[in-house]
């Protein structure tokens, strides 16, 4: 581990721009989270007032200088519209079993980003960035059996089904991604 802090690298897809956060992206991310379909099945599936959004958008700007990677402010690079949040994360869940001790992906996406294949191209982006970050492709991540098309983005990613365990009460899929 790095004692340096690490600032987000910029990268770029053909449709997207992937950034570090900034405060004036807080709005943003607060509306994000704070929106009842986009958060139905992330966590507890209920949506975040401010100070609980607060923390998160701290908590995922803040693996950057702690750990050397972290979460990216995902933009449509046409309009500069926030897209959502992308990123790489070592959170120590309370899970049991417990995950593999890998960086965990996730991804956020508005709902108005939506259905265009934009978390496909923005995780593929980041973990294509972790891969030469880490030295090697594996990572991990966990989606609500419910919610179709954040599987069907890991799946497009690489991950496979690892295990069935439960996090805050609520049953997840446990995805792994390998070399």
């Amino acid at each position: 581990m790095n004692d340096r802090p690490i600032l987000a690298p910029v990268l770029e897809t053909n449709r997207l721009r992937l950034r570090a956060p900034t405060l004036a992206d807080f709005p943003a991310c607060a509306a994000l989270w704070g929106d009842a379909e986009t958060v139905r099945f992330i966590g507890t599936g209920k949506p975040s007032g401010t100070e609980e959004a607060w923390g998160k958008f701290l908590r995922n700007a803040g693996h950057w200088s702690l750990l050397g990677f972290g979460y990216w402010v995902v933009e449509d690079k046409t309009t500069g519209a926030f897209a959502g949040l992308v990123g790489l994360s070592h959170i120590k869940r309370d899970i049991e079993p417990p995950p593999p001790d890998l960086p965990e992906a996730g991804w956020v996406f508005a709902l108005e980003a939506q259905g265009k294949g934009h978390a496909t191209e923005a995780v593929g982006a980041a973990l294509a960035w972790g891969e030469t970050r880490f030295g090697n492709a594996r990572s991990f991540c966990i989606i609500d059996p419910d919610n179709a098309p954040s599987l069907r983005v890991a799946e497009k990613c690489g991950y496979a089904e690892s295990a069935r365990v439960t996090y805050k009460d609520h049953p997840v899929i446990l995805l792994v991604r390998e070399d």
